[in-house]
C-alpha cells in the first residue's frame, strides 16, 4: 500500500479524516496515510488547524513543517517505527 502523503510503500495505512471527526468531519473526505505521517500530523497540529487550514493533502504537503518531515521520512525504511516530535515538553 502507498501512503497518500509521503508516497512510501508501507505494509499498512491508517485512515486520516481530512476534517477531524471532532470538527464534524466523520463523514467527510479521508486519506490513506502511514502511521508515521498520521502521528506527525496530530502531534504538530491541533484539530482546529487541521479542519480550518489543512483540510486537503495538498495543503498539508505545502506546510513548511510537514515539508521538512516528508523530505526526511521518504528516506526512512517503511518498516521502521518513526518517532514523532512532541508539541509540548513533558512535565
Amino acid at each position: 500500500m502507498r501512503c497518500e502523503l509521503c508516497e512510501r510503500e508501507v505494509s499498512r495505512v491508517t485512515i486520516h479524516h481530512l476534517i477531524p471527526r471532532q470538527k464534524n468531519g466523520g463523514k467527510g473526505p479521508t486519506a490513506r496515510i502511514c502511521s508515521a505521517c498520521h502521528r506527525q500530523l496530530h502531534h504538530i497540529f491541533e484539530n482546529t488547524t487541521l479542519a480550518r487550514e489543512l483540510n486537503t493533502l495538498e495543503k498539508i504537503r505545502q506546510h513548511p513543517e510537514m515539508q521538512r518531515f516528508l523530505n526526511w521520512v521518504r528516506k526512512q525504511d517503511p518498516d521502521r517505527r518513526i518517532r514523532v516530535r512532541r508539541k509540548k515538553p513533558r512535565m
